[in-house]
């Protein structure tokens, strides 16, 4: 899996991940023109687009809902070091569960890869190149 980041000009950037392109900028009052999300706010997109993909396959594949599927996610911003945490997934079900299917349900959205990256946080390695080195 790779995703290429290019800046733009000043704090806007172009992602691309295989032939899709999102962008991402800052605030007017960190810099930016308020253009696209930040990279804190696409974290949390991730976290809750990858909870509704399990949530929605699991409503589909006991053909209980085909769409509906609503996920909001929050965060706290922590420091020292500067980080997000408190994070909260709330899933929305277009379709009234049992107790079973809603325990099955989360079950479901548990197996989400980005929660479980971010519940075993993983070994990350930066590194840096420039012209001449």
């Amino acid at each position: 899996m790779e995703v290429k980041v290019l800046q733009l000009e000043g704090v806007k950037f172009n992602i691309q991940a295989r032939s899709h392109t999102i962008a991402c900028d800052q605030p007017a009052d960190n810099g930016g023109a308020d253009s696209a999300m930040t990279p804190p706010e696409l974290l949390l997109a991730s976290l809750g687009s990858c909870a509704a993909f399990y949530a929605a396959q699991y409503l589909m594949s006991r053909n209980l809902a085909q769409s509906g599927v609503e996920v909001t996610t929050t965060a706290s911003k922590l420091l020292q070091p500067a980080r997000l945490g408190n994070f909260r997934v709330l899933v929305k079900s277009p379709v009234p569960l049992t107790p079973e299917q809603t325990e099955g349900m989360m079950r479901s959205v548990h197996h989400c890869l980005v929660h479980n990256t971010l519940k075993s946080p993983p070994e990350i390695s930066i590194e840096l190149t420039a012209p001449g080195s």
